[in-house]
């Protein structure tokens, strides 16, 4: 006896039979262009330097920042997000060197504008963590809390000092209330009215940043659950999409990605505007390490990691593997 004899149209398999039937009715589908590359320049080296927790990934010189931005134009990628890595006696309690137009991010905009022109989307990370000699990613108060409008008034100054050096997007992600509206009235103030706003909305106050931190050369004491929100809060990430779409911004991210699908399908159903998706650090990290110990499938883990993303409602995502994925979805289009 057929089980489904008498129901001909009950055999979803029918529809996975080859890999060109799989390919014709997937319903998400990646491709390079939704992917953007984060990228670290560093202050002070003459050669990469290898990031010990993320595998593959470097915190690059001038010279190597340019040559993986026309890599990654080459491959199809969309876009690069720069962090700029200072030296460590740069650092201060107001992060100066995170707006000196000759800082080390400052810099870095120049170079890959110079270096790919329009053919790249150049992002910059605006937030003071990587400039402050105590991490944070504000200016403190006496009792070593973040000041809010403290803050904000030194995320104006980076974004003219960004937009200056050639930033495309700048992406505000220290996480102070108002600052999507303040940078946006210092960009349009000082003749920057076609820079967009890509506005870290939902960012988490999570585990997986790890590895960051070392990519970075944080400084962090302490943690940032002052500003970063709640990894048990879901409501809480709607209220702050609300904020920044009042407040003018261009595109809405949600960081962590993976661990976050829910809130990212939340979003992406509630906004007309570009969603992005940031894999962060640990999520990187992890499947990495997992490959490397031959416990899962690299490959397919990245892209499956990636297609989950799209699913969820990202059109961009930021992913270290963005160049590497990008390459590989132009061999299988080919």
């Amino acid at each position: 006896m057929t089980v489904y004899g008498n129901f001909p149209g009950s055999r979803p398999r029918r529809l996975r039979t080859t890999p060109t039937m799989r390919r014709m009715v997937a319903e998400t589908r990646l491709d390079a262009a939704n992917l953007i590359l984060p990228a670290f320049v560093r202050e002070g080296i003459d050669a990469p330097v290898a990031i010990s927790t993320m595998p593959g990934v470097q915190q690059h010189t001038l010279d190597t920042l340019r040559k993986a931005a026309v890599e990654a134009v080459s491959a199809g990628v969309s876009g690069i997000m720069l962090f700029g890595v200072p030296t460590d006696e740069k650092k201060d309690g107001r992060g100066t060197a995170g707006t000196d137009p000759d800082g080390i991010l400052q810099a870095g905009l120049r170079a890959v504008r110079a270096e790919v022109g329009d053919d790249l989307v150049i992002m910059s990370d605006l937030c003071l963590d990587e400039y402050t000699d105590h991490g944070h990613c504000g200016v403190l108060t006496e009792d070593g809390r973040v000041d809010n409008d403290a803050t904000l008034e030194r995320y104006a100054e980076m974004a003219q000092v960004q937009a200056d050096a050639g930033a495309h997007v700048v992406g505000p992600s220290g996480m102070m209330d108002g600052q999507v509206g303040v940078i946006r009235d210092a960009l349009d103030q000082t003749g920057h009215e076609d820079v967009s706003i890509l506005a870290y909305t939902v960012k988490y106050a999570s585990a997986f940043y790890g590895p960051f931190r070392e990519a970075v050369g944080s400084s962090l004491r302490g943690d940032r659950r002052t500003y970063q929100q709640d990894p048990a809060n879901a409501r809480e990430s709607m209220r702050e999409l609300a904020l920044d779409l009042a407040e003018g911004a261009d595109m809405v991210m949600v960081k962590p990605a993976g661990p976050y699908l829910d809130i990212l399908a939340k979003v992406a159903d509630a906004v007309d505007v570009p969603v992005a998706a940031y894999q962060i650090s640990g999520e990187y990290a992890m499947i990495e390490a997992a490959a490397e110990k031959g416990w899962i499938d690299r490959d397919a883990a990245i892209m499956e990691s990636l297609t989950g993303l799209r699913r969820a409602g990202a059109q961009m995502i930021l992913t270290y593997w963005a160049t590497e994925a990008a390459q590989r979805l132009r061999r299988s289009q080919a």
